[in-house]
């Protein structure tokens, strides 16, 4: 028994390598922009399901969630936040895994929440899940590579102390900025204009991957100290890749519920 308690343990945090996503703040942050461009009607659809709670605080249960000590949430969801592309490759080429994806879940829980056979529970937990999902597509080394994790077997130093890239990209360049979510928030949708939004309306994962890859390539570093050069080069991506993000879970919540 304590052997199997053992063996559970690290299944768990070897899984857990890849099952970081934008931090709390990035999270909220695309809910938050999402909210800007609902439909009437898919707003009210997001109201009726999250009862007493906006998108901004939705967005984070998927990993809020990571410390349950359940099968579901400690070994079935947890490839649900990243997919693997290797260069060269799309993502349609590399294919999900037998133990799925977020592109697999993101489709699972989008035909749950259309069944009209679907309970209450299923359907909210659902959102919640698309709400996560789109976000963390958005961010570049969730459309990583197994071989260094996403970015988690990566060492880096950033601003003086220990990380990973991977954590450079959820965590660090946002909440360096020091700013509260609802500020990320406000100042971001002052920039997004009409053109941008055309440009970003896409609801193909696809495409959002392919975008991610393509940056991600781009992304490694070549020294191992990271501070403000890096900053200055990589903060305009994080906030692009926010503004779309957010832009995108409206687009795909509009036409879900339409």
């Amino acid at each position: 028994m304590k052997t199997e308690k053992i063996l559970f343990l690290l299944i768990s945090i070897i899984l857990s390598f890849q099952a970081l996503s934008w931090g709390q703040t990035g999270h909220r942050v695309t809910a938050a922009i999402a909210e800007h461009y609902l439909t009437p009607q898919a707003q009210k659809a997001v109201n009726d399901l999250l009862v007493n709670e906006d998108m901004a605080e939705a967005s984070t249960y998927f990993d809020e969630m990571k410390s349950n000590q359940s099968e579901f949430w400690q070994k079935t969801a947890s490839p649900w936040h990243y997919v693997n592309v290797h260069k060269g490759k799309t993502y349609e080429q590399e294919g999900a895994p037998s133990e799925g994806d977020a592109v697999t879940a993101l489709k699972m829980y989008s035909k749950l929440i259309k069944d009209p056979k679907s309970s209450f529970e299923d359907k909210q937990l659902a959102l919640k899940f698309i709400i996560h999902i789109i976000g963390d597509l958005h961010q570049p080394f969730h459309t990583g590579v197994s071989e260094d994790h996403g970015g988690n077997k990566i060492k880096v130093n950033f601003f003086w102390k220990d990380s990973t890239l991977h954590r450079v990209w959820d965590e660090d360049l946002i909440d360096r900025q020091l700013l509260s979510y609802s500020e990320w928030t406000d100042w971001l949708c002052k920039k997004i204009t009409d053109k941008q939004i055309k440009q970003w309306q896409t609801t193909d994962p696809t495409v959002w991957i392919a975008e991610g890859v393509k940056l991600r390539l781009g992304l490694y570093p070549e020294k191992d100290k990271l501070s403000w050069n890096f900053q200055y080069k990589n903060l305009p991506i994080v906030k692009q890749r926010l503004e779309q993000a957010g832009v995108r879970i409206s687009f795909y919540l509009n036409e879900l519920f339409k």
